[in-house]
């Protein structure tokens, strides 16, 4: 099985609202106020899987500061996967600057609708401090439900470029470290949390949490799969490819193409993800 697990897709609606979310919304006009930025709707996304051979999707949401935006988008994401047969896993979004009580019904409302998991979370775009109220209502229930946490995790160092903050590398290491129950993805290989794997109190994070490859092409090297690997480990690896922005197909043959072994590249490929989600 192959999945990838950071896709991005909006409702219609919104995208052919873009401009008026770029005035309102201050990280969407960032990412998405040019228009030659790239949205996806779920019905584009199905083409795309099959040029690159991909079973299943995992399909996120966006951090609006908007509960309204926000719980739209959800509904969107929970439908497109209700109709998928399986091949779109939704993770929702949470209004996560709106208080611990709106945090906290959002959330079970997308549980009961079958989310599986929340992302791609943003904490400090929203005003959120994951040491406050907020972080431990956040991890209060994904302890609960046993659902995964995707973070967006910036870099601290290298280029600058639309989006990049949104959780820094530290904040994500503290919530991390604070919550270890909690099972936490970051996302764009955590920010570089990894490369600290000689220190031992960060090779004690990278046992309770994966890291996605997405936009690697974007940030790193060509080896960057088989170093990560090496120090993550490869079972904490999970393939994504952030479609639109980057072709499933072409963030696939990167992996396919790596120096990994066979073994680690099914592990990344799928079978990490697959655990985790409980996929049959």
């Amino acid at each position: 099985m192959i999945v990838d697990f950071h896709t991005h897709v909006f409702p219609p609606q919104l995208v052919r609202e873009r401009e008026r979310l770029a005035q309102d919304e201050a990280l969407f006009a960032e990412l998405y106020g040019d228009p030659a930025a790239r949205l996806a709707t779920a019905a584009d996304l199905p083409a795309s899987m099959d040029a690159a051979a991909i079973d299943v999707s995992v399909i996120l949401g966006f951090a609006w500061r908007d509960p309204d935006l926000c719980r739209r988008h959800n509904d969107y994401l929970l439908q497109a996967a209700a109709e998928s047969n399986g091949r779109l896993v939704p993770f929702c979004n949470l209004p996560l600057g709106s208080g611990a009580e709106t945090l906290e019904a959002e959330a079970r409302r997308c549980l009961a609708l079958g989310a599986r998991g929340f992302g791609e979370l943003r904490p400090e775009s929203q005003d959120c401090d994951t040491a406050g109220p907020a972080g431990e209502a956040l991890a209060a229930i994904a302890t609960q439900a046993g659902m995964p946490l995707l973070f967006h995790v910036s870099e601290p160092v290298g280029h600058a470029y639309p989006g990049k903050a949104g959780f820094s590398l530290s904040a994500f290491a503290a919530f991390t470290a604070a919550h270890p129950g909690v099972r936490v993805v970051g996302a764009h290989w955590g920010g570089g949390l990894p490369f600290y794997a000689l220190m031992p109190e960060v090779a004690a994070l990278l046992a309770a949490a994966c890291f996605d490859t997405a936009a690697s092409s974007l940030l790193y090297g060509p080896d960057i799969y088989e170093r990560g690997v090496e120090l993550a480990g490869a079972e904490r690896v999970l393939f994504g490819s952030d479609f639109p922005l980057l072709a499933q197909s072409r963030s696939r043959r990167r992996i396919e193409s790596s120096g990994l072994d066979p073994a680690a590249k099914a592990l990344v490929l799928g079978e990490n993800a697959r655990r985790l989600l409980g996929l049959e």
